[in-house]
């Protein structure tokens, strides 16, 4: 038996901030939202579509309700994030609305497939012969339709045959659906129904091939020799996310700041190339930094003295509160050979994902890898995947104003970035060579802001991003290659490889007005950011200075100043 010790009020912190005016709200519609996911399953489905919106627009009528000049500041913030939230999901249902529409007579067959999907729910007794009449029916309309496609030559447009290709694998999954729940339990619904849905199903699938090679090549993006083809979404729509993001920059400055950091960094990196006895020759020193990777087999080891190295930094100059649980329960997994052709470098939270060589790979495949892996250079990037990053990140998030649901990668990957800004204006590089390892790291984020837009802009092609990362980063090509495929085809949006040194700018500028200024240590400054959760840094900044917001809020915190 078991004995718990209780504990005083004194012994209890109550700094912490409380919840919002919009908690019961917040957590209302996240589960909600989970609940209508898990019940309307089949994607771009009218039903699914409908049920959404009015989901949505009544929800915007009940946050309109709350009196906002007489919410705090975190209620402000919620509800101005919760509004933003609930506006982008409703412009997502619209242009899946307005895409079904443009394609619905090649796809309008299948409709009848969604009642027989919905009566499914409730287990409702079908009659099954009827069924299988339908469902052959059904195939016969579908195989006119491929007729009509070969006959026709019809061509869409990426974004309308990607959708077309959706609306048929809805249909797929909702036939799956039904045949799995009464197979078995229903014998005469497996005599009349078995052999119809199989042929159904493999027609289906043969339709949805079908329109996913019938895109328009001018409105796809053509394989450049990378064979990387990602989806360019133009300036259009990469300034309404900016704008979702609270991000008062065009993509035009966001590529100048960039290149005024890369500007610094080059000129760091000649000060350590210097140092190292190799003059102006930075690729040379970066060439021997990259020579001094561990041997095979003693990355990981390696790795935790990276991490203990960093937490002892961190507790030594006493910049945030670091709870012993989650130093305690982080773990080590190594990332397969397949993984690292998208993901060559770390990956964390409580899992530290390592890139090494395994046995399998090619022989300058394994090179690249170890040298790309090298001591030097992980040295900033084993506390941006574990403590003070990401590790601590989701530790700190999930026992902290949960029911934030703004996640945002300018919070996530900009604060990581953030610590390896203020670490090295700390002097935690130990010498010319962890400089040079962390400087790679610190151009390959400005490297991410210009080639990932310049890409969504339409002005550079898979290629032309790859070969700038090993010119002007020094990546080995295969892990350039790795990480141009992870930025356009590794499902992260359009704007997540920007969030790292543009979030990570956003809080070097937050700590600049409140801990250089003395209005806080970077202890409570830190430990504030982690407890209000993920959210645009712009409204982290609000509620910390406690501004004055309005219920039209725009953003326009224009942040850098360099």
């Amino acid at each position: 038996m078991c004995s718990f010790q209780s504990i005083s009020s004194q012994q209890i912190s109550t700094t912490k901030a409380p919840v919002s005016e919009l908690y019961d709200f917040s957590v209302n519609i996240n589960e909600d939202i989970r609940s209508l996911y898990r019940f309307y399953v089949i994607y771009n489905s009218p039903e699914r579509r409908e049920r959404f919106e009015n989901f949505y627009n009544e929800k915007l009528v009940l946050l309109n309700s709350y009196n906002f000049d007489e919410l705090s500041i975190g209620g402000k913030v919620d509800y101005l994030l919760l509004k933003n939230k609930i506006e982008d999901q409703l412009f997502n249902f619209s242009t899946e609305e307005m895409e079904c529409r443009q394609v619905e007579e090649w796809v309008k067959f299948g409709s009848p497939i969604y009642e027989v999907e919905k009566l499914r729910r409730r287990g409702i007794k079908q009659d099954a012969q009827a069924l299988a009449n339908q469902l052959n029916t059904i195939n016969k309309q579908a195989n006119e339709i491929l007729v009509k496609l070969d006959k026709t030559e019809k061509k869409f447009p990426r974004n309308l045959a990607e959708r077309a290709s959706g609306i048929v694998y809805g249909y797929t999954e909702a036939i799956k659906s039904v045949v799995e729940f009464y197979s078995g339990y229903d014998v005469e619904f497996s005599w009349w129904v078995t052999k119809p849905a199989e042929t159904l199903l493999k027609t289906l699938d043969e339709l949805q091939k079908k329109f996913e090679a019938s895109i328009d090549e001018s409105t796809f993006p053509k394989d450049d020799g990378s064979g990387i083809i990602g989806s360019p979404i133009g300036r259009e729509e990469l300034i309404r996310q900016l704008q979702l993001e609270m991000i008062p920059y065009s993509p035009e400055e966001l590529v100048e700041i960039a290149m005024k950091e890369f500007a610094w960094c080059d000129k760091e990196l000649l000060k350590a190339s210097n140092e190292m006895g190799f003059g102006d020759d930075w690729k040379a020193a970066q060439e021997k930094v990259k020579m001094a990777f561990v041997p095979a087999g003693e990355q990981p080891e390696a790795m935790l003295e990276l991490y203990n190295q960093s937490v002892a930094f961190l507790k030594e100059h006493d910049l945030l509160t670091i709870p012993p649980l989650a130093e305690e329960t982080w773990r080590m997994k190594m990332i397969s050979p397949e993984r690292q052709l998208i993901s060559p470098f770390f990956l964390g939270g409580e899992v530290l994902q390592i890139s090494y060589p395994t046995d399998e790979m090619e022989h300058d495949d394994k090179m690249m890898s170890m040298r790309g892996n090298n001591p030097h250079f992980s040295r900033a990037t084993v506390h941006h995947e574990l403590i003070a990053g990401h590790h601590l990140q989701q530790f700190v998030n999930n026992r902290n104003h949960e029911y934030r649901n703004y996640r945002t990668p300018f919070w996530t990957e900009g604060w990581a970035l953030y610590w390896e800004l203020t670490l090295w204006d700390m002097d935690f590089p130990r010498g010319p060579e962890d400089k040079i390892g962390m400087l790679f790291w610190r151009m390959h984020r400005c490297a991410r802001i210009i080639f990932s837009l310049n890409y969504h802009l339409g002005e550079w092609t898979p290629q032309q991003c790859i070969d700038y990362l090993v010119d002007r980063v020094g990546h080995e090509r295969a892990n350039a290659e790795g990480e141009v495929r992870r930025s356009f085809t590794g499902n992260y949006g359009p704007l997540y490889q920007i969030a790292y040194m543009v979030g990570g700018l956003q809080f070097r500028a937050l700590k600049e007005e409140l801990v250089d200024s003395g209005q806080m240590t970077y202890k409570e400054f830190h430990d504030a950011v982690l407890e209000e959760n993920t959210m645009p840094v712009e409204m982290v900044r609000a509620i910390l200075t406690n501004q004055a917001l309005t219920k039209d809020f725009k953003s326009n915190w224009r942040f850098y100043k360099n």
